[in-house]
Parts: C-alpha cells; structure tokens; sequence
C-alpha cells in the first residue's frame, strides 16, 4: 500500500521561526513581511519527504483582511503563496502543490458565517486565482456539514483533485465540531464525490476515533491532527490569537507516528500534520511508511 504524506503545519511553525508576537492575520501578514520564510517551511517539509505542500492561504480571506485595512492586496496574497509552494516544489525537484480552502469567519466555528451561496461566490474567486499554479485542491477544518457546501461546489468546478478534511470533536471524533454525526457528510460526499476525505486539526485521539466512520465511504482517506492540548473556548472568538492555545508537551515524532501508523492499518493512504507538527513529525513519518517500503 502507498502512503502519500503532507506536510505539517505552517502558522504554528512560522510562530517558532518568527520573533514576532502572533496576530490575528499571524501567518498572512508574513506573506507580506516575510514570504521567504514560508517558502523555507516549504523547503524543509519536501526535505523532511513530504509528498504534498500546501499553500499558505488558508487563512487569506477578505473578511479578515477587511479588518486590518489590507483587502486589496487578496490577489496579490494568494498569487504571492501559490508562487512560493510552487518554486518551493520545483526546488525539490518532485511533488505536489495543493490549494488551501480554509473556513469562512473563524476557525472551529460550526456555524457558517454566510449563506451557502456568498460562500460558493467567496471560495471561486480563490479557486480561479489558485487554478494556474496548484496541482489540487485541500479544503481544511470543516466543522459542519453546511460549511463544507460553498468550498466544494466552487473547487469541483475545477479540473483539478479536490480533497475535503473535517475537524472533529476532540472529546468525540465521531462527530464534527458542530455536533453533528459524522456518518452525515455522506450528503456532501455523494454529491460531489471528492478525490479524497480526511480528518484534520483535532487531536490525534480523537482523528483515531474518526477514521473508522470515514473509510466506510469507499474513497481514499487519512488523517493529519493537531499537537494541541485542547480548543479553547475563547479562542473560538474572531480576532484572538494562537496564544490562546496551548501545546501538547507529549506528542513527540514518534507518539504522533504511532497514532498514524494504527491509522495506516485501518487502511489510511494519506497522513500528515497540522498545527503544533512539524518537520521532524514528517520526517519520522516519512521514515516509517516511505524508507521501509
């Protein structure tokens, strides 16, 4: 069986590089100050044997822009990512790029923050400005079954792969963070029948409880958790900073390639990390399900 693996987390990751104090716009503000620093994140998780870069617009939306007075650069932020994915790529020599779709309003929030057909019009300008440059599409940490409507309606008008990751419950990864059962995306997945459906941005326990329900759907499937500790509450609030969260102390490389490898016997073929997993996480992984194979 091949494993594909991702690469990990890039805002937690910039945070660690960075002296700067973490903002709401955190890793796209160093899309403006600093783009070669994320283009070196890139570079070390293709070094670390990453098969797949994801381009650091998750969070490039106008309504957060809108806040911070810097709306008319959007073009400009999203183009200036996909480049830096992209040379980071031909750098390597192989691998994939693909487009991040991060949620609407705020992240962990189960409740969309417009109507299904704002967020189809919101997603397909980012899809057409992504087109030129990605080999696919990831659409990250839906929380509800409604958010994931507008990202999937707009990215499967593409000629492309469109991958679609949940965020679930970490106290219960059998269902979404809106509460909602996790069987019921199947409304989702038979109409646009996506290339692939993950888990991603929970704890590893809770992607462990998860990945059981979703593989049920006959697709490809996998998982890339988190290294917090837990969501906290106040942090769900838009504008807060990932100050507000903290990190697991115990999820070394080899724990977080543990809960993967019991994932890969499930029959999972695509791995990787979020937020708080790093080079040396993918890099392990890479170790043990790419070097032994």
């Amino acid at each position: 069986m091949t494993v594909t693996i991702l690469d990990g987390g890039m805002g937690q990751e910039l945070v660690k590089r960075s002296t700067e104090t973490p903002t709401p716009l955190w890793a796209t503000q160093l899309m403006i100050d600093s783009p070669n620093m994320v283009g070196e994140v890139h570079d070390d998780y293709f070094a670390a044997g990453a098969d797949i870069c994801t381009t650091n617009t998750y969070a490039i939306h106008h309504d957060r822009l809108l806040k911070s007075g810097k709306d008319e650069e959007f073009i400009h932020l999203h183009q200036t990512a996909c480049r830096v994915a992209v040379e980071s790529r031909d750098r390597f020599g192989s691998g994939l790029v693909a487009g991040s779709l991060g949620p609407l309003g705020w992240s962990y929030q189960s409740e969309s923050s417009v109507l299904p057909s704002e967020a189809f019009r919101l997603y397909q300008e980012i899809v057409n400005i992504h087109g030129p440059f990605v080999d696919m599409f990831i659409i990250e940490t839906v929380s509800s079954i409604e958010q994931g409507w507008g990202a999937l309606e707009a990215a499967s008008k593409q000629d492309k792969p469109v991958w679609i990751a949940f965020s679930v419950d970490d106290n219960d990864g059998t269902k979404l963070r809106s509460g909602e059962d996790l069987k019921k995306i199947n409304s989702l997945i038979e109409k646009y029948n996506p290339a692939a459906i993950l888990l991603n941005c929970s704890t590893p326990e809770a992607i462990s409880l998860g990945l059981p329900i979703i593989r049920n759907f006959n697709l490809p499937f996998g998982g890339y958790a988190n290294g917090f500790s837990h969501i906290a509450k106040k942090y769900l609030k838009k504008l807060s900073t990932v100050e507000l969260l903290s990190t697991r102390e115990d999820l070394t490389p080899i724990k977080y390639a543990n809960f993967v490898s019991s994932w890969v016997d499930l029959g999972a073929t695509i791995v990787g990390g979020c937020c708080e997993v790093g080079p040396t996480h993918i890099n392990e992984l890479t170790r043990r399900f790419k070097e032994s194979r």
